[in-house]
């Protein structure tokens, strides 16, 4: 995909076994320089584990502070991001990255930013995303066509 990055989930619809538990998990392999795009979980915080490479992974506290948490993990490092958080992952290396993350609820939910907001159906009209991105509606148009 255009990110670099497959997310292979685990979830009750593919695990029944995890039915009412309350948890699942997520295998994320990246390509060199892939990213898991800015997203949040609206029903569970994360716990991510590095298999394999080098990922640059961050978070957005919530407003107003809207603080930018961000850290290099390497093979062996934990990372949380807390639920309803806006984060990302990145692979920062020339090797493929793979890791497991544990989610709180057998339904975590995801929301990724760009596809939510531009790729909405039907979508969002142009005008108001041109007045909260603070941009031409061109700009609108353009990443809207992208989604």
């Amino acid at each position: 995909n255009p990110q670099g990055s497959r997310v292979t989930p685990v979830f009750a619809t593919q695990l029944p076994g995890l039915n009412t538990l309350g948890i699942s998990m997520v295998r994320i392999d990246y390509a060199p320089w892939g990213l898991n795009p800015p997203h949040t979980h609206p029903r569970a915080t994360e716990i991510l584990t590095v298999l394999e490479g080098s990922l640059q992974v961050g978070f957005v506290t919530s407003n107003p502070e809207n603080r930018f948490i961000t850290k290099v993990l390497q093979k062996g490092d934990v990372f949380v991001f807390p639920v309803g958080l806006v984060h990302f992952q990145r692979n920062i290396g020339n090797g493929y990255a793979v890791v497991i993350a544990a989610l709180s609820s057998q339904n975590p939910g995801a929301i990724t930013m760009a596809n939510s907001v531009f790729g909405a159906n039907p979508p969002i009209p142009s005008d108001i995303l041109a007045k909260a991105f603070q941009v031409d509606m061109s700009v609108v148009d353009q990443l809207q066509a992208k989604f």
